[in-house]
């Protein structure tokens, strides 16, 4: 397993998303407009990260600037900057883990990785406990996004998880 780079995406909320609203209404009144509170899926403000890990090593973090993760964004990048270099510097031995979400199992993706000469290891989809890299997620999130609701702070706080996170786990 020394040469299994563990990767993954995690979303980090700026907003504290964890207090329930309590609404008081009378019976029959339930979807009455004055009853309905609209919500971010995602709390509001956040940023999205990937990042990967492996015994004695780690990719940097990786900030998405805006949106989602598509197939090109995959392979733009994460797969040509990070996982290609990786696998230069580990050699043959070298495996490569993700988490079967959609973008992640694309032709493009697929292509990309067999000309790169980079194995994939199988992996079970929607598994996340048995990935070690969530234990980081969980850490990092905890330590450093939920210290402040400035977004700009927050911002820079996850560009320095990366660094930290190699003397922390």
């Amino acid at each position: 397993m020394g040469r299994v780079l563990f990767t993954d995406e995690s979303r980090f909320s700026f907003s504290n998303d964890s207090h329930r609203i309590l609404i008081w209404r009378e019976r029959g009144s339930r979807n009455h407009p004055s009853n309905i509170i609209e919500k971010d899926m995602y709390g509001g403000r956040g940023v999205l990260v990937w990042g990967g890990i492996m015994l004695g090593s780690r990719t940097d973090l990786h900030i998405f600037d805006a949106g989602s993760v598509n197939e090109t964004r995959y392979c733009n990048e994460i797969l040509l900057p990070y996982v290609r270099l990786f696998r230069g510097a580990m050699g043959l031995q070298f495996l490569f883990m993700d988490d079967n979400a959609t973008c992640h199992r694309t032709v493009a993706a697929e292509q990309l990785l067999e000309s790169e000469d980079i194995e994939r290891m199988d992996w079970p989809a929607r598994s996340p406990d048995l990935n070690p890299i969530e234990h980081v997620w969980d850490f990092l999130g905890r330590s450093y996004l939920t210290t402040s609701n400035d977004s700009g702070a927050s911002i820079g706080a996850a560009r320095q998880m990366g660094s930290n996170a190699s003397t922390t786990h």
